[in-house]
Order: structure tokens, then sequence, then C-alpha cells
């Protein structure tokens, strides 16, 4: 990449973009079909297909750099995209919603709170995970991330039988939130493709292609922008959990904006939060391909993004309890407070690298 001109470093970036936006959405579409069609919808299958399939664009960065014997940049990829997902949530809360209403109220419900404390446990294992020593490593397996995949599969498991009902009024459910249960825009979209002949086998194929093309396209624009953005005097840090992340979180927004428009608010914010919690466990399969011990490696701003997406979660957990009905340009008290949280963030992390 270093080769080529900044013009045709841009040009691959932002197509690569463009690619995982088109594919992004197809990816969304298919993969609640299949999840329909193969009875995955309330299922563990189908919790892990979306998450794998919103967060290909981080595997593939991941991958990449752990073979490319870089496990920095995967730890910088993994803990910088946690935060500008959640700030997704800030960009369907604006433009998404329908009636106008803040996105938390409409959506408010202790499973979402549950899933939102399951992000914010396994970010904690993160920072603990970095304190303990490179050398304890056995069998290209490290005790940080065995236990945050561990953890992650006992909090699905959690979560699956919270979404059966929980012991509370309504089973969980905030009063005067949407109509419909969570999850029926994924039925709606099996249904449109059912009236439009499209069959399983198709839909496997489409998501196969709509997988390879976010595979190869996450891994060309990381590797363009951070040459591009290296020449017009943006660190790597900087570039990863800014441009980069917001790049990569292309799929996750696309698959937003496609439940808040069917009015499925609960699986908007259930979507950002099961692919932050998944994003985590990312550190495995960096451990396996690299065969060394990834966490310990992290740099003093990887331990303060993890601490900055841990903060906006919370802010969007106690949103789901308190439910603001006003809006200020749009947006919920808790979107507002999110972004400035987050631009203040990142103002610091400049700072720290500066």
């Amino acid at each position: 990449m270093n080769s080529l001109s900044s013009w045709l470093l841009l040009v691959i970036f932002l197509g690569c973009a463009a690619a995982i936006w088109i594919a992004g959405i197809k990816l969304s579409d298919t993969t609640d079909v299949l999840s329909e069609r193969l009875n995955l919808g309330s299922a563990l299958g189908g919790v892990i297909l979306l998450a794998i399939a919103t967060n290909l664009p981080e595997i593939a960065i991941t991958a990449s750099a752990a073979l490319a014997h870089q496990p920095d940049v995967a730890v910088g990829n993994i803990l910088g995209g946690i935060a500008i997902q959640t700030v997704v949530l800030v960009v369907l809360d604006a433009a998404g919603v329908r009636p106008r209403k803040p996105l938390t109220y409409l959506a408010a419900s202790l499973t979402l709170l549950l899933e939102g404390a399951l992000v914010v446990a396994l970010l904690l294992v993160v920072v603990m995970s970095t304190q303990l020593p490179s050398s304890l490593i056995a069998l290209r397996l490290t005790p940080g991330a065995v236990l945050i995949a561990v953890l992650w599969g006992v909090g699905l498991l959690l979560l699956r039988r919270a979404g059966r009902g929980l012991p509370w009024h309504e089973g969980g459910d905030a009063p005067d939130n949407q109509d419909k249960p969570q999850g029926h825009s994924k039925t709606t979209k099996e249904k449109q493709a059912t009236s439009k002949g499209i069959s399983t086998g198709r839909a496997g194929i489409f998501f196969s292609i709509a997988a390879a093309g976010i595979l190869v396209a996450g891994v060309l624009i990381e590797r363009s922008g951070e040459e591009l953005f290296g020449r017009l005097g943006m660190s790597g840090v900087l570039f990863g959990a800014t441009v980069l992340a917001a790049a990569t979180a292309l799929p996750e927004l696309s698959t937003g904006l496609t439940s808040t428009r069917l009015g499925d608010y609960q699986l908007a914010i259930s979507d950002i939060f099961g692919g932050n919690a998944f994003l985590p466990v990312l550190f495995l399969l960096a451990t396996i391909l690299s065969g060394q011990a990834v966490l310990p490696l992290a740099h003093r701003t990887d331990i303060y993004l993890t601490a900055l997406g841990a903060l906006l979660t919370v802010v969007y957990m106690i949103g789901l309890v308190f439910r603001p009905q006003r809006q200020y340009a749009r947006m919920g008290a808790d979107s507002i407070t999110v972004l400035v949280l987050y631009v203040l963030g990142i103002t610091g992390l400049a700072f720290i690298v500066g």
C-alpha cells in the first residue's frame, strides 16, 4: 500500500466503505431470513450468527493483524470499535425512530439492561486481563481470553432465558414501549423474501457472497486507511478509534436503521449491545492465531478506550431505566450525553497519543 498514491488510497478506502455498507445490508437481510428459516430466531444460534455477521470487518482485521504478528493492532481494533458502535445508537435515535420519542423510551426492557451489563462485565475482564503477565500462556490459550469467551457464553444463556420471560411486571418490558415483540422485523423480512421467491439455498448464497465481500473489504479498508491517514498526520491509535471504527461499524448502522424503520426498537439496541459483547471474544481468536498473549500487550490508550466503551454503555443503561421522553435536536438526553462524552473521550485520547 505504501507505493500507491494518496488519491488511489482514498478511492480504495471509500470503495471498501461503500462495499461494507451495501454488503452489510444484504448480510443483515439474509441473516434474518436464514435465522427464521432454520428456526434460529429465538435460539443461541441466531444470536451468534448475527453477532458474527455484523462484526465480520472486525473479524477480518483481527485475524489479519494476528497472522501478521501485530497483536497491538488487533487489540486497538477490537476495543476502539466498541465505543463507536455504541455511538451508532445516537444515529438511530436521531434518524430512525418513529414516532418521535427517544429510542430508549420505546425500547426499555430488563433484558436490554442485562445485555448492557454483560458488555460492561466483559470490558472489566478485559481491563483485568491486561495486567496479567504475557508469559501466562499454554496451548495458545491465555486465562483472560478464555474467561472472556466463557463469560460471553454464560451471558448468552442467561439472556436467552430472560428472553422467555422474567418474574417482573409485563415480563420485564416497560409500559408504552414498542407495540410488537422484539424480533418481529426478522419475521417481516422472511415473509418479504418468501413473497419474492427467495429460497433458503439462494439466501445462503447471498449470505456467503456478502460475507466474503465484507471480509475482503475489511482488510483492505484497514490497510489503505492506515497508510492514507498516516500520511495526513493522524496517529494509528486515533485512526483506529475513529475513522476505521466508524467504517467497520457500517453493518451495525445499516442493521439498526432497518430495525428502527420496522418499529423493532428493542432489536436495534440489542444488536448493538450484542455486537459489543461479542467483540472481546475476538481476543481468543487473536491469541490462537498469533500464539501470543494479546491482552497483556494492550497500550494505555486501549485501556482508555475500554473504559470509554463501558461508560457509554452505562449511560444508555441509565436511559433504559429512566426512559427520557423529551427530545433535543431529535435525540433523547441519553443520546446527547453519549455524543458529548464520546467527543470528550476522543479529545482526551488525542492528548494521550500526542
